[in-house]
């Protein structure tokens, strides 16, 4: 029986465009990153360098770009959050079966701008019992070794427990663990069907 709920952020309740920094990027004439600013930006996800460091070396790197255009096509990802999945949350809060858990690969340029657009973040982090920001714990996903601190950190049997998230190799690397998952499918599925997808599990 499922006793924690471990949910992603992206295109989970905040809808993504995942191509969209890419798109921006392109516009400026840049494309075919290196491996190193690919490092350099799952370094930054995991707060290893300050975000005036990140956008410094991509400055540096390519010199047609600001500190605000690049913050701007780095933000052009995040969408909106609809609020029915707030709500969804919130009745999950209320009824009180599950440890709710949220773990999200993302960085602070991402959550200030989710902080300045979504009036309703703080209730949104209030519905969980444990928050993790892979910026915060310098840690992120696919590592396992994200999973077992949140397995370690709160006692949880894995088999006990149910990690959604959009992306296969999260999903992958949590069921490597023995954690039940659920790969949602942003295009056709929505975290509030959760009940009806997984029932099996219920």
């Amino acid at each position: 029986m499922i006793k924690t709920l471990i949910f992603d952020f992206g295109d989970v309740f905040l809808d993504l465009d995942k191509a969209a920094t890419r798109r921006e990027l392109e516009r400026m004439e840049i494309s075919d990153l290196s491996e190193e600013m690919h490092l350099k930006n799952q370094k930054y996800e995991k707060g290893l360098i300050s975000s005036e460091e990140f956008i410094d070396s991509w400055c540096q790197t390519y010199p047609q770009l600001t500190s605000e255009n690049f913050k701007d096509s780095w933000n052009a990802i995040l969408l909106h959050f609809p609020e029915h999945r707030l709500k969804f949350l919130q009745q999950l809060k209320k009824e009180g079966k599950y440890f709710l858990i949220l773990l999200s690969n993302t960085n602070d340029i991402h959550i200030d701008w989710v902080k300045d657009n979504i009036p309703f973040f703080e209730d949104f982090r209030n519905c969980f019992d444990a928050f993790y920001l892979s910026q915060e714990i310098n840690l992120r996903k696919p590592e396992h070794s994200i999973f077992e601190f949140v397995l370690k950190k709160h006692r949880l049997n894995p088999e006990e427990t149910l990690f959604i998230d959009d992306t296969p190799e999260n999903t992958r690397a949590a069921a490597e663990l023995n954690i039940h998952t659920w790969n949602i499918d942003p295009a056709t599925q929505d975290v509030t069907d959760l009940f009806s997808v997984k029932k099996e599990l219920f």
